[in-house]
Formats: structure tokens, sequence, C-alpha cells
């Protein structure tokens, strides 16, 4: 990711020291300042291990990551105390919206794996007898741009496109791109 260069990640983990100490990476907590008034943000624990016992380190730094913990920052805190959450569930909405609309064209089956999905999800094309570069190359044509193609990467999926939604979809891009995707199903130009 990222041609090797920083990326973040966050994850959660229950107020178990064992667990927490089993974390990669740096663990930032909140604390006050030294008169109480503001929060601030501090690095609580880091893996001395990633030093001084690098050959049993549970995580590799190797790059600093303070631009993208500083980025996330200012993302999380524009989006408030329960953004994230709403922000998730807005992504889910329309990832099923897409899914079940796109399940909906005959021939087509999305999603290949009955499971939650969250942004991403399989779209196959064995039903339409459609590949999945036909398919790709109809949409472009169409302005607009398909799955990413795991046929061969995953055997036995068949002609089958990984496809993805997040927030900046908008109810019309989706049904766009549904549109799209009959049109080249359909096999019409």
């Amino acid at each position: 990711m990222n041609y090797g260069g920083p990326l973040l990640g966050i994850f959660a983990c229950r107020d178990d020291m064992r667990l927490i100490r089993q974390m990669p990476g740096r663990i930032v907590g909140m604390t006050t300042t030294v008169k109480g008034r503001e929060r601030g943000f501090c690095m609580a624990l880091q893996a001395r291990e990633q030093h001084i016992r690098r050959e049993r380190a549970t995580s590799n730094i190797c790059s600093d990551e303070t631009l993208c913990s500083i980025a996330a920052a200012v993302y999380l805190s524009l989006l408030g105390p329960n953004g994230l959450k709403k922000l998730g569930q807005v992504i889910m909405s329309k990832a099923n919206y897409a899914m079940q609309a796109i399940a909906n064209i005959e021939g087509v089956k999305a999603p290949v794996f009955k499971a939650p999905h969250f942004k991403e999800f399989t779209v196959n094309f064995d039903g339409a007898r459609r590949t999945v570069k036909e398919a790709h190359e109809g949409l472009l044509k169409r302005r607009v741009h398909g799955g990413k193609d795991v046929s061969r990467e995953f055997l036995g999926l068949g002609e089958t496109a990984l496809y993805c939604v997040t927030e900046m979809h908008s109810k019309e891009d989706i049904d766009r791109l549904v549109l799209a995707l009959k049109w080249v199903v359909r096999g019409e130009s």
C-alpha cells in the first residue's frame, strides 16, 4: 500500500494490558493539560521491542506515521463524537443498496458470498456469459469504472470482480453504474 509508505489503521481492544501489549504500533492516550482545562493526546505506549528485540517484535515500525495520524485525528474530529458510527452506517447502506440493485440484473450475482459486507462486495458475471474484462470495457465506454478483476486471484469464483461503494458515491452514481451494467449484460451499445 502507498508504494511502501506510511499508513494508518484504527482498532480497539478491551482494557487488558496483556492484550494491549500485544498490539502492534503505538498506543495514543487522552489526557488533560497541567491545569486540567484542555484535552490532550500523547503516546501512552510504544513497544520497545521494535528497537531492542526486533526478531520478536509484533510489528515492524520503520516509517513515521505521524502525518497519517494527524490527518486521521483532524478527520475524526470533524466527524464529531458519533461521526464514525454514522459514516459506517452510510457506507453499509450505500453498499447494500448497490448490491441489491446489481443482484436484480439478470445473469449477475451480487454478492457472491452470503456474509456481511462493508464497502466491498463481489459481482459474478458467469450467468450473463460475460467476462469481467468485457463488462469493464463496456462500462468504460459509458464513462463508469468497473470493479477489480479477481477471477484469476481466487480460482473457482468464475468471472468475478470486486466492487467498492463508499460515502463518496451518491445514489445517482450507483444508479448510473447499475444502468450501465444492465446495458453491458444485454449487449447493448
